[in-house]
């Protein structure tokens, strides 16, 4: 099951600034990349973002319908991917790359 949070650029939390949608068991996690416009595989960044103490107050955790309802306005109308699509990009990006 995956946990979804929302991030807000303060600690107002008045306008969302973000998504991560997070496998706590692997630590596997998708975001927003604003600058590329695509969902992103990125655990590092977000483990990052979570673990740093300065941003306690600058996310919380969502259900799954919340960060529907939030993910259009950041993504310009790109809905976030079904469960089962993060699930599909964490299996493929987690997967050795063949050396040529």
């Amino acid at each position: 099951m995956l946990t979804y949070y929302v991030v807000y650029g303060n600690a107002e939390r008045v306008e969302p600034a973000g998504v991560f949608a997070v496998d706590p068991g692997s630590g596997h996690a998708l975001m927003w990349n604003h600058r590329q416009r695509r969902w992103f595989f990125a655990p590092a960044a977000v483990a990052r973002f979570l673990d740093d103490p300065r941003n306690l107050d600058r996310y919380e955790e969502a259900d799954r319908a919340t960060v529907d309802r939030v993910v259009p306005s950041l993504t310009g109308g790109v809905e976030l991917p079904t469960e089962d699509e993060i699930v599909a990009v964490f299996r493929r990006s987690a997967e050795p790359t063949p050396r040529s």
